[in-house]
C-alpha cells in the first residue's frame, strides 16, 4: 500500500459521482419501474461478477490472482456491504433521492471513529472539528419535522452505519488483496445469497430494463474499483469526507429527474459540507 493522497482523491470522487448515478438508476427502478430491491441488487452483482472475473484475467497473476487467505475478512466486508445495498435501496424507495444520500453521508462520523481502533490512523482535532460541522450540514438538510418516524430515514441511517465498516474493511483488505480480488469476493457472496431469493423476487424485464439493470452494473462496479483503488492510496479520515461531493450530483438528479428540487435548509448544509470537505483536503495535503 503506498501514501498517494492526490491519487486517492482522484478516485474517491469518480467513486462518489459514480455511485450516485447508480443510485439514481436503481430509484428509477425500484420506485419508478416497481422492481424489488432484491432483485436490482442481484443483476447489479451479476454483471460486477463478471467484470470482475475480466479483470482478473487481464492481471498478470490471471484467474489465479483470485486466490485468497482472507477469507473471512472478505465474507466480512460482504455482509457489511450487503446490508448496506438493501438498506439503502429501500430508503430510495421511500425518500427523495438528496434526502437517502444525504443521510448515507453519515458514514464519516462513524468511519472516522472506527479509523482509530481498527487501523491505527491518527485523526487531528481539525478533521474532526470538519467532520463534526459537515454533520451539522447533514442535519440542516434532513431537517427533521414532527414525531413521525420515517422509515426510509432509518433506513438510510442503517446502511450509513453498515457502509462506514465497509469502508474500513476495504483499507484492510486493500493492504493485501487486489481490487478485483476484493470485487469478486463480494460479487460471488452476492449472487449466492440473493440468487436463492430470485425464486421469490425475479421479474423478467423488458429490453429497455435491462439496459437500465446492466446501466446499474457497470456504474455500481466501476465505482467500487475506484473506491477501493481511493483507500489502497489514502487514508481513511482523509477520504471519508469526500463522500459529501456525491450530494451535489445527488441533488442534480433529484430535480431534474423526480422535480425534488433543493430548499433553502439543503442548500446551505450543502455548502457547510463542501467548506468541510475542502478544508479536510488541505489538511490532509498538510500532513
Amino acid at each position: 500500500m503506498r501514501n498517494r493522497p492526490r491519487i486517492a482523491v482522484v478516485y474517491m470522487l469518480a467513486a462518489s459521482l459514480l455511485l450516485v448515478g447508480m443510485d439514481g438508476l436503481v430509484k428509477w427502478l425500484a420506485d419508478d419501474r416497481g422492481y424489488h430491491v432484491t432483485q436490482i441488487a442481484f443483476l447489479r452483482y451479476f454483471v460486477c461478477l463478471f467484470i470482475a472475473l475480466g479483470l482478473a484475467r487481464m492481471s498478470p497473476q490471471g484467474l489465479g490472482g483470485l486466490h485468497t487467505r482472507r477469507l473471512p475478512g472478505h465474507l466480512w466486508r460482504s455482509v457489511c456491504n450487503l446490508i448496506t445495498m438493501l438498506t439503502f435501496y429501500v430508503s430510495l424507495q421511500l425518500i427523495p433521492l438528496p434526502n437517502a444520500v444525504s443521510i448515507g453521508l453519515a458514514a464519516p462520523i462513524f468511519m472516522t471513529m472506527l479509523s482509530i481502533p481498527l487501523l491505527g490512523e491518527k485523526v487531528g482535532p481539525g478533521r474532526w472539528v470538519a467532520v463534526g460541522a459537515g454533520f451539522i450540514g447533514i442535519l440542516l438538510i434532513m431537517r427533521p419535522e414532527g414525531d413521525v418516524i420515517e422509515w426510509g430515514s432509518v433506513s438510510a441511517l442503517v446502511s450509513a452505519v453498515f457502509w462506514a465498516f465497509t469502508l474500513v474493511s476495504s483499507r484492510q483488505l486493500s493492504s493485501s488483496e487486489s481490487t478485483h480480488t476484493i470485487l469478486f469476493y463480494y460479487a460471488l457472496t452476492v449472487v449466492i445469497v440473493l440468487g436463492i431469493a430470485m425464486f421469490w423476487f425475479w421479474r423478467t424485464p423488458p429490453l429497455e430494463d435491462a439496459l437500465l439493470f446492466l446501466a446499474v452494473g457497470i456504474a455500481g462496479t466501476c465505482g467500487q474499483f475506484c473506491l477501493n483503488q481511493a483507500f489502497r492510496y489514502g487514508e481513511v479520515s482523509m477520504l471519508a469526507p469526500l463522500d459529501y461531493t456525491g450530494l451535489v450530483w445527488a441533488m442534480i438528479l433529484g430535480a431534474l429527474i423526480w422535480g425534488d428540487w433543493p430548499t433553502t435548509y439543503m442548500l446551505a448544509g450543502s455548502g457547510i459540507v463542501i467548506a468541510c470537505c475542502l478544508y479536510i483536503l488541505r489538511s490532509g495535503k498538510r500532513a
